[in-house]
């Protein structure tokens, strides 16, 4: 048996000194992988933007190094390293190797960083405690000051000497610890976003990255700050003008806690073809929302409803708007300040103070109300399209339902799809679906197929041109929805608005091949054009994932006969031909056009279309997306004078096509 383990009071002990990180950096980054080494490099740049929020230096350097180190430099007033007399210690001690300690607590005075990114005093301790180097240096008061850490304990001690340099402020580099974070090699991308994203909330002070590996230098700065950022997102497609408006507030969460403040910048317009909401408290970007997000939900959606209400916009029984309707044209930037603030936990993500709820909730309320009414030609308009988004979204919700009513319990394919055939093998890696021209073809394939592993389904007659017809539409279709039935696959459903509507799976896949067999004839041609539209629209990822393909079926049939044999051979096009007839003597040659597949005998269909050994597949690629769906526009859309150019140009090439008997 294995020895039990004692547990008395000796058993409890405590984490020390830089342990308290380093054994559990998720505490207080949220997680020992790449986004904690992140959220590390954001505490110490937010005690450099703190200083330029307060009006000391409007510049802040970063360098990122390749072999994964990082330097934050500011030109602020430095941060003060020196011995302590209240304190009893250095400076240094207290703000990089003790937890809850800084210079932000008493920011409620308005005496000293009243909005703070840095307020719990755990961002530069933290960070240096989970470095394998770190290196500070400050420039105040006429000295320089110098310290070095490794691996969370101080190396020497504080150097100081006087300096000729008038600048102040402090560089900080350090390498974040393989030891305490997975990986530590921060994307350039994810310091561009950081950078970018502190350039928008803090106006008019400039970030400059460096990347050392690459040599590039990139500069944010927002002069108008998110009111700026709001006009280049939305670009020259805005349906309305940017809006911005701001407010201060002060009040408390509840009654039993003391009065804080609040200050608010708004941002929004309204664009039929982008839309982004973005969220910030004391500059930092709040990925989860929190107060702000239920505020601006709440605020938009209630005051929109009461302008289409005034506006008698709704039809009869229509239910409300709702905010994701709104959002689908919505570009909206909000960025909040206060002297108090309730995170969710240390990574700062999200915010739950009631009052900057519900300051901000009636701030936007009141401000949106002014817009509309100062507005009248673009607030008409914008309402025009947030009914439209509604009703898209409605439409598309009434469609998923439906297909999945249509498709689900689809099980018992074989009893619920007219004339499909399975196969015998439930072996999804060997399943192949052949989908086939009408029932003579399906008759010529049933009997040449290998019925352990091949499938045959037939389409009959035209099928529905997916790429022109609305999703209802669609649906209808008694041969589309017996094919995705067949398929089990369920389908990816896309609008404008409603991006989420699928109900698509790759596992409920029945086949490992899904193979497009027609007549090489022009009605062939058509008909498997259709059926890849069919695909490209309602299940594109088949496409994407190489489980389409294409059975190329051979031209021409020419049988050799002399006085001791006969052999036939098949050419799939006018090379192979020529091929062929230059070995053997013309006269002993009998060359004919192949027969539509339902004319063929089950063995040359064997031989020639379904035999995995001698067939020819052709695999429908996606490299191109953009080229594919421009030539089934031209091919099957609304572009006739793309499709008139091409026949012009092309059409020679399939006029031999016409002569099929």
């Amino acid at each position: 048996m294995p020895k039990k383990a004692v547990y008395d009071n000796q058993s409890i002990t405590s984490l020390k000194g830089a342990d308290r990180v380093r054994k559990r950096p998720g505490v207080i980054f949220g997680s020992d992988g790449l986004e904690g080494c992140e959220h590390s490099f954001f505490e110490i740049l937010s005690n450099s933007i703190d200083e330029a929020r307060e009006g000391y230096g409007n510049r802040i350097e970063v360098i990122r190094y390749s072999d994964g180190s990082i330097q934050v430099s500011d030109f602020g007033r430095g941060i003060p390293l020196d011995y302590n007399e209240k304190e009893g210690r250095y400076n240094w001690e207290l703000v990089y190797c003790e937890l809850y300690a800084g210079g932000k607590y008493n920011n409620d005075t308005g005496e000293n960083y009243e909005f703070s990114l840095g307020l719990n005093g755990l961002g530069a301790c933290a960070t240096q405690y989970a470095s394998e180097s770190f290196d500070v240096s400050v420039y105040r008061d006429g000295y320089k000051y110098a310290l070095h850490f490794e691996k969370g304990e101080v190396c020497g001690e504080l150097q100081k000497e006087e300096t000729r340099f008038k600048r102040t402020g402090t560089v900080q580099r350090w390498k974040p610890d393989r030891e305490v974070f997975t990986e530590i090699l921060i994307p350039l991308e994810s310091f561009q976003t950081i950078l970018k994203r502190q350039a928008v909330v803090n106006s008019g002070v400039t970030f400059v990255l460096m990347d050392d590996e690459t040599k590039e230098e990139y500069v944010y700065c927002y002069p108008s700050g998110i009111a700026g950022y709001v006009e280049e997102i939305s670009g020259e497609n805005a349906m309305t003008k940017t809006h911005y408006f701001e407010g201060n507030g002060q009040g408390r969460d509840r009654s039993d806690k003391s009065d804080y403040k609040v200050r608010t910048e708004v941002a929004f317009c309204f664009n039929n073809e982008i839309n982004r909401i973005e969220y910030y408290h004391n500059s930092s970007f709040l990925e989860h929302g929190g107060a702000p997000d239920k505020a601006a939900r709440n605020a938009f959606t209630a005051e929109i409803d009461r302008q289409i209400r005034l506006r008698d916009k709704y039809k009869n029984n229509e239910s409300k708007i709702t905010f994701q309707d709104i959002s689908d044209s919505l570009i909206l930037v909000t960025s909040s300040f206060s002297t108090q603030t309730s995170y969710e936990n240390q990574t700062k993500k999200a915010i739950n103070n009631k009052f900057i709820q519900d300051f901000m909730t009636d701030l936007i309320r009141q401000r949106l109300e002014v817009w509309f009414i100062e507005n009248k030609l673009d607030a008409d308009r914008v309402i025009e399209q947030l009914l439209i988004n509604k009703r898209s979204r409605e439409n598309a919700e009434k469609t998923r339902l439906n297909v999945k009513k249509k498709l689900m319990g689809s099980i018992d394919i074989n009893n619920r799809v007219k004339k499909f055939v399975d196969c015998r093998t439930k072996d999804v890696s060997r399943r192949e679906l052949y989908i086939v021209e009408g029932d003579s073809a399906l008759g010529s394939c049933k009997m040449g197929r290998d019925a352990d592993f091949q499938a045959i389904m037939p389409v009959r007659g035209k099928i529905l041109n997916c790429l022109k017809s609305d999703y209802n539409v669609i649906f209808k279709s008694e041969i589309i929805v017996d094919l995705l039935k067949v398929l089990g696959c369920g389908v990816e459903i896309s609008t404008k608005h409603n991006k989420d509507l699928s109900s698509f799976s790759m596992d409920m896949l029945r086949w490992n091949k899904i193979i497009i067999c027609t007549d090489a004839d022009v009605d062939g041609f058509q008909i498997r054009t259709l059926i890849l539209a069919m695909l490209y629209r309602l299940t594109p990822t088949l496409i994407d994932e190489g489980k389409v393909f294409i059975a190329e079926s051979p031209l021409f049939e020419i049988t050799y006969r002399d006085k001791k044999k006969e052999q036939t051979f098949f050419a799939y096009d006018e090379k192979e031909k020529a091929a062929i007839l230059a070995k053997y003597p013309a006269e002993k040659l009998t060359i004919q056009r192949s027969k539509g597949l339902g004319e063929n005998e089950p063995e040359m269909m064997w031989q020639t279309t379904m035999n995995p050994n001698s067939r020819r597949l052709i695999e429908v690629l996606s490299d191109d997306v953009k080229a594919t769906s421009e030539t089934f526009d031209m091919l099957l859309g609304d572009n006739l004078q793309a499709r008139k150019n091409h026949i012009e140009k092309n059409g020679h090439l399939y006029l031999d096509q016409l002569d099929v008997g």
